[in-house]
């Protein structure tokens, strides 16, 4: 049966807590082609009403890098493709603190050590664990670690250690995944995200957005990302890489990405909606329309493999987007 919605009724719907239906969205989507701006500004209401306006704000670091056993076709890490990523175990301590405390400094609110590899063996994991502590030692900031497919036994660990929230994506929807990693399951991915809320952590669940899905692809994973207790829904836009299988898949558009992120609001108003990589490439327009278009969170500084942002630069944007710190 064909779904019928407009723009006032599924705002009203959102502001009250209820997410719109996948089929929902996609109706709204095809009602609002020719008003992709109040598509945001509703989208911008939803998130001011559940999140208010405080930008969230995380960093990570490239704790771990290369070698890594697993396909995913998007990937600079795998060791399947041909990329020239640098390649060691584990970061230094003087690096990942010297990171630590320049984005503390910044009043970045979150701290990611973000690992390759289907997981951290379990011989290195109490390294990271070390490291945690050192940086909860040295600052104010939130941790996180993103290091695959762990156990609960291995993210009670980090628990111990300090961390207090686990990400972990699932990248695409369930019907996409198989088509770009073979290596790993969307199961798996879920297993981890339960066993981490398990001993206690919150999750950060999303993906990346480009990589030749649909739209009904790209709410579907908004979808199951609320589904799986996601506090933040990180969106990331390919950066096709060198030497990876997508390394020539044709970019979206920005008003593509915009709508996209603006109808992921609807799916999820009580999520943060996170800003990750890739967003260099998109014109100051799009980036300030977005964050008046349901985002409020972003991923400062390098992220790993792709180029980032200036932090100075990011801070001054969302101020002047009407955000506080």
């Amino acid at each position: 049966m064909k779904v019928s919605i407009n723009l006032t009724q599924a705002l009203e719907l959102c502001l009250a807590g209820t997410p719109l239906s996948i089929d929902e969205a996609l109706a709204l989507d095809n009602n609002t082609k020719d008003s992709t701006d109040a598509l945001c500004d509703a989208a911008d209401a939803i998130r001011r009403r559940h999140k208010g306006n405080t930008i969230h704000t995380c960093s990570i670091i490239n704790a771990r890098s290369g070698r890594c056993s697993e396909d995913c076709k998007w990937c600079a890490q795998s060791s399947h493709h041909h990329t020239g990523i640098e390649e060691y175990d584990c970061i230094s301590e003087e690096e990942m603190l010297a990171t630590y405390r320049d984005n503390d400094a910044h009043g970045v609110n979150r701290f990611s050590l973000v690992t390759s590899g289907r997981r951290v063996p379990p011989s290195q994991i109490q390294r990271f664990c070390c490291l945690f502590r050192k940086a909860g030692k040295s600052g104010s900031m939130k941790l996180c670690a993103s290091m695959g497919l762990l156990d609960k036994d291995q993210l009670q660990k980090l628990y111990n250690a300090g961390v207090r929230r686990y990400h972990c994506n699932l990248e695409t929807s369930d019907d996409y995944f198989p088509s770009l990693c073979s290596t790993h399951s969307q199961a798996e991915k879920l297993a981890t995200i339960a066993a981490a809320i398990e001993v206690g952590m919150e999750v950060c669940v999303g993906g990346i957005i480009g990589m030749g899905e649909n739209m009904r692809q790209r709410l579907r994973l908004a979808e199951q990302a609320r589904l799986a207790g996601a506090v933040s829904i990180p969106v990331n836009i390919l950066s096709p890489i060198p030497g990876t299988p997508l390394q020539d898949t044709p970019p979206l558009s920005d008003e593509e990405i915009i709508r996209t992120v603006a109808l992921m609001r609807f799916i999820a108003p009580e999520c943060t909606l996170h800003f990750a990589g890739g967003r260099a490439r998109l014109s100051p327009k799009t980036v300030s329309r977005m964050l008046r278009g349901g985002v409020n969170g972003a991923l400062v500084g390098n992220m790993l493999t792709t180029i980032g942002n200036n932090i100075d630069q990011d801070l001054e944007l969302f101020r002047e987007s009407g955000y506080s710190l």
